[in-house]
Parts: structure tokens; sequence; C-alpha cells
């Protein structure tokens, strides 16, 4: 089969569609013909070298599909050959195969074309598993999101506002309206405007009861700040640095908590059950249409050169994905 390499550590360049061994179904795993993938930042960051993949997953880069079961190992039951799914995986899906543990699959939610399934299973199991698992976000409370127009974003201004939160969202001012659009209550011009000032102007002095940042360390204080009493901040990404200032009277003062959280690393028992709880919450909402996936392009996955510099100029607005050529 075929699948993007990696050839060094370095820019966009380096990738390339390249013949590798197929995988074979090891114990509680089945094999998925890759119908398509989905560029996430942690893609990126494998590429420079900074995020290798987890002990056992391929060395190449996708961290979800959506593709058909071709094939299963001996103790998998509940699924079967010819299956439309899509999953969440550690690694290996800019390839034409992958194999994923069966606890990783989701059905292809009804309605959803089965290639626009690639854009989900990464943003629902990290939304949910953080917004709803960790956060705890309820009806009526306030929902700060970061990078409102990246997948994870795009995603959680959908979840959030399905669940009946009123939810604020920080992104380039081209981006307002269609966020807008997904359901934000308010959307913050992150380079002009001070998103502190403005969550606590429109809660009426209250701030966020929940934040989900991908920024990390440039954003720790503030994001503080922005919270509420009893609020929560999750922290899923370090785009603006590992490291920032904490004061901790502040988070005593608002008996606020912080937390920090990744997915890939997890065992796959937990990753499991994150899946099983987004079958559970998430993929109702799905297929209701209260969620949808929210696709910038597709390209061809021989493409991913193009696709990686899309993702870091920050131009789009959702997910870009890679189709395989079977598809």
């Amino acid at each position: 089969m075929y699948a993007i390499t990696i050839q060094e550590p370095g820019g966009p360049e380096t990738l390339r569609w390249t013949k590798v061994p197929d995988p074979e179904p090891g114990p509680g795993e089945v094999i998925v013909d890759v119908r398509a993938s989905a560029v996430n930042r942690a893609d990126l960051l494998q590429r420079q070298g900074h995020y290798p993949p987890p002990p056992g997953a391929p060395a190449y880069p996708g961290l979800e599909c959506s593709g058909v079961i071709s094939a299963t190992a001996p103790d998998v039951t509940g699924w079967r050959v010819g299956q439309e799914v899509c999953a969440l995986l550690a690694g290996g899906g800019y390839a034409e195969r992958v194999a994923v543990p069966a606890g990783q699959l989701l059905p292809v939610p009804a309605g959803v074309d089965p290639v626009d399934a690639a854009a989900l299973p990464e943003v629902a199991c990290t939304v949910w598993s953080n917004v709803r698992q960790v956060a705890g976000l309820r009806r009526g409370e306030t929902l700060l999101v970061h990078g409102g127009g990246s997948g994870i974003g795009t995603f959680a201004i959908q979840f959030g506002a399905a669940l009946g939160a009123t939810v604020l969202v920080t992104a380039r001012s081209g981006k307002h309206a269609r966020l807008r659009e997904l359901g934000a209550a308010h959307a913050i011009d992150y380079r002009a405007e001070d998103f502190v000032e403005v969550t606590r102007r429109v809660t009426d002095g209250r701030g966020a009861d929940v934040i989900l940042d991908i920024i990390g360390g440039a954003y720790l204080p503030r994001n503080v700040a922005a919270l509420a009493t009893g609020g929560r901040l999750v922290v899923i990404g370090m785009q603006g640095g590992r490291k920032g200032e904490l004061d901790l009277s502040a988070l005593l003062a608002k008996r606020a908590s912080v937390t920090a959280t990744a997915l890939r690393s997890r065992p796959v028992a937990e990753k499991a059950a994150i899946v099983q709880g987004v079958r559970d919450e998430v993929w109702p909402m799905v297929e209701s249409g209260a969620v949808r996936p929210v696709i910038d392009r597709r390209l061809p996955m021989a493409e991913a050169t193009g696709a990686h510099r899309i993702v870091e100029s920050s131009d789009h607005l959702g997910k870009v994905l890679l189709v395989t050529p079977t598809a």
C-alpha cells in the first residue's frame, strides 16, 4: 500500500507518498481501507520532529480516518467486513490502510458523507472528553473557545450550543460570520480585542464557566482572569508556548480549576471509553443535524504537503481532508 511518510523532520516538503508494508490486524484490531484522513495540528508537530507517535503506532501521521473494514482479528465482535466506519487513531491515517483497535471505531453517522466522516473522530473525542467529561459544561453556562476557526473550534461551538450553553469564540475577524452561523453567540477578534474584557462584558461581569484553550502558556494568566467563579480552564494545546505565569491567589479567589489533557497518548482502554461516550452522546447530535463536520476543502492524500501548508497558515475554517485515490 501507499502512505505519507516523513523523510526527515522539517517543513511540509519532507512529506512523501511512499510504498510501505500493508498492516496486519493484531489482537482486538480491524483493518480499515481508508477513504480519507484529516490534517490536525499534531500531524504538523510530528512532521517537525516534536511529537513522535506513541509506541506501537505507525510512523506516518494521521489521527483519524474514515473508510471500510476489510479484515478483522478473530477475537473482534460487533464489527464486520464491508462496514463503513470512522476511527480515532494513534497514527497512520495518512495511508491506504490502517490497523485500528476495535474500541476506537465509530459507525459513519446517518446523513454524513462517508468521506466527510473522517473529520469527526479526533475533534469529537477531544471536545467531548474535555468540555463534557472533564469540565462538565452544563446548559445555561458560558463556554469560551479559543481558535474558533479550527477543526476543534468549529466542533466545540456546535457542541456547546447543542448542550444549551452560550458560546464565545476567539478567531480572526474574517471568520466571525461563519462561526456565528455555527452557533457562536459572540466572536472576538483576538488581534484587535482583549478577550478578557469582552468576555466579562458580554457575561455581565461573570466570566466564562468553561474555557477550552489550544494556546497554552501565552494565554494562561488571561484565561484565569476570564474565568467565572467556579470556572474550569482546560488546556489542550501549546501553540502559544509551554510556560505561563499562574496567579494562584486569583485561582483560589474564584474557586476555579486548571486542567491539561492529551488524547493521543492515552491507553487503548481509556480511548475506547471516550469513543463510547462520543457514540452515546455526540452521535445523536450529529445524526439530528445539530452538529455537523465542517470541511474547508478536500485534497488528494498525495498532496499532503499542500494540505500542511494550508493548516499552518491558519487561513482555513474547519477541517482539511486528505482523500485516498480509491475513495
